[in-house]
């Protein structure tokens, strides 16, 4: 067993946890009118309610004491700090260094990499503007209209989210989209939208070796070569993030159009990196320096303000009481913001992928829950849907909230009109499904149904919802590139507090690749490269029956 379970603080919250589950949210704030303002704070233009959790102060208090007694604060200095946490790859974890404003050094190996950083930020300054302005020209001295990223995990997702979601600071005269899939039908649709002489490709693979990325690239610098371009014009149009700058000069692309990223940045959290290129290039750079410039803000808080009063602290311990002590196993997310849809999606891959492990840092397995199941989608969709599961199962499902005070389109009667709609379904759900409603009321509710006695209680108990459901609500002013560099990194030192107090590497993905190895094999296998005997039985037919699709 490890040390956690034994811990003064996790066997207190035990005792605590049987304790609240005889509790009703409704009777706490019926307590303590003044429940709502004790338990919301602001940090880096962010704002969070959590009042609506099935807590008390004690619970609070014995879950910030576990912080404490699991060093998560020292973990915390040690990551900025450059220390190689990452310890199964031997690697630092800076990506809070990529938006360091702060002026001062940031150390690793003894070499300050904030010069390295400041340089690539630069460039990507320099070639956004370049591109911008017209000066970057195609190869028939066209202007780009059009730039295609490709990526994968990382180095796709994030830059996508983010374009996404500032859709209203887009940049007029260039459209950025985004290739992740191998699926060759992801990439031949894009390309049918492409002029050759008018479209720049961006390759995001740290090792320029990533098989789906290396691939789609391939595709298209073969459309570009049969659509008018040469060998000689593949430097006015590719273009690369990677540590690789060999192999992408051997592609055919220009040295100085190789943007750097440091072997100390992970994949889920580069987007502050050069792989954040094609966000430059959609929003412009200052909107680019805005997004770094809101995660530095949220990097301070949590570095600074005490346990109680820190936002990153505060929703981790929520969701350790909740999967640790309370049972849940999955957590929503549940943007109401059309522009912020894919947020889940992206939290999902951060969270997902950094804690969920079964083994310590020591080679432990755990014998307590880890990294949750997260899930979610737009909220008012989601409330046609999944919010059944949520009012009415017996599941117990924690739900972040999160919605925009103001939108870029109020500008008219009717547009206002559909953004107090809006807001009356979110903060209408999150009392919903903290309230509940109980069977007398929906009982009560029937008195002049003319239904028999029998089939008024039948129906009053399918309508019962029994409330008690927890929720966390952010809001923020106008969703802006800096607000949504904060809502990010508030999402990234959760996830990494849950990791330190679970005592994981938040920082490692060997799950991720195995399948990438593997399916090499497969792939070897499916190209007649290697023996099929190499394979289970399930994986020989299956291989048998896809190569027969060919004949």
């Amino acid at each position: 067993m490890d040390k956690l379970k034994k811990s003064n603080a996790w066997i207190t919250l035990e005792h605590h946890a049987a304790l609240v589950r005889r509790y009703h949210m409704r009777d706490m704030f019926e307590a303590d009118p003044n429940r709502a303002e004790k338990y919301s704070l602001s940090a880096a233009g962010l704002y969070l309610d959590y009042s609506k959790n099935l807590v008390t102060q004690e619970v609070l208090d014995n879950l910030f004491e576990l912080i404490n007694e699991r060093g998560v604060l020292d973990k915390a200095k040690a990551m900025f700090s450059g220390e190689k946490i990452n310890v199964t790859e031997n690697r630092a974890v800076l990506h809070t260094a990529l938006r360091n404003f702060s002026k001062q050094p940031v150390m690793f190996d003894g070499k300050d990499v904030m010069p390295e950083i400041k340089q690539t930020l630069d460039k990507v300054k320099s070639f956004t503007e370049s591109v911008h302005s017209g000066k970057h020209l195609g190869f028939t001295n066209k202007p780009i209209t059009k730039v295609v990223s490709i990526g994968i995990g990382g180095s796709f997702l994030g830059p996508k989210i983010v374009t996404e979601a500032l859709k209203p600071y887009k940049k007029d005269g260039v459209e950025v989209v985004f290739v992740a899939n191998v699926d060759g039908c992801h990439i031949m649709d894009v390309l049918k939208s492409c002029d050759s002489e008018q479209t720049l490709f961006v390759m995001s693979s740290k090792s320029f070796s990533t098989q789906e990325t290396l691939q789609n690239t391939l595709s298209a610098k073969a459309w570009f070569l049969n659509h008018g371009g040469t060998q000689e014009d593949i430097g006015k149009h590719f273009v690369a993030v990677s540590s690789n700058v060999d192999a992408a000069v051997k592609f055919g692309m220009k040295a100085e159009n190789v943007f750097p990223m440091g072997d100390w940045v992970g994949g889920r959290y580069s987007l502050w990196s050069a792989i954040g290129l094609p966000i430059s290039l959609a929003l412009g750079f200052k909107n680019f320096e805005s997004l770094l410039k809101g995660a530095y803000d949220m990097d301070k808080h949590f570095v600074e303000a005490p346990a109680e009063e820190n936002m990153p602290i505060i929703l981790a311990m929520l969701g350790i009481w909740y999967r640790n002590f309370m049972d849940a196993q999955s957590h929503a997310l549940l943007p109401y913001y059309h522009y912020l849809r894919g947020f889940p999606a992206y939290v999902q891959q951060l969270d997902m992928e950094s804690n969920g492990k079964s083994t310590t840092l020591n080679g432990r397995t755990v014998d307590y829950g880890t990294g949750p199941i997260i899930w979610g989608s737009e909220g008012t969709n989601g409330q046609h849907s999944f919010y059944q599961l949520i009012h009415q199962s017996n599941l117990t499902i924690p739900a972040d909230f999160m919605f925009p005070l103001k939108v870029p389109y109020l500008k008219t009667t009717e547009q206002v009109k559909h953004h107090q709609m809006l807001a009356s379904n979110c903060f209408g759900q999150t009392q919903a499904l903290m309230q509940g409603k109980s069977f007398e009321d929906c009982y009560n509710d029937l008195a002049e149904s003319g239904l028999s006695d029998e089939a008024r209680r039948e129906l009053a108990a399918h309508k019962t919802m029994p409330g008690n459901n927890p929720s966390n609500t952010i809001l923020f002013d106008e969703l802006s590139p800096a607000k949504l560099g904060a809502l990010i990194a508030l999402y990234e030192h959760k996830v990494f507090v849950q990791g330190a107090v679970w005592g994981l590497n938040s920082f490692d993905q060997w799950g991720v690749e195995l399948g990438k190895e593997l399916g090499n094999q497969v792939l070897d296998m499916i190209q007649g490269n290697m023996p099929l005997e190499k394979a289970d039985a399930s994986t020989q037919s299956l291989i048998s029956k896809f190569s027969k699709s060919f004949k």
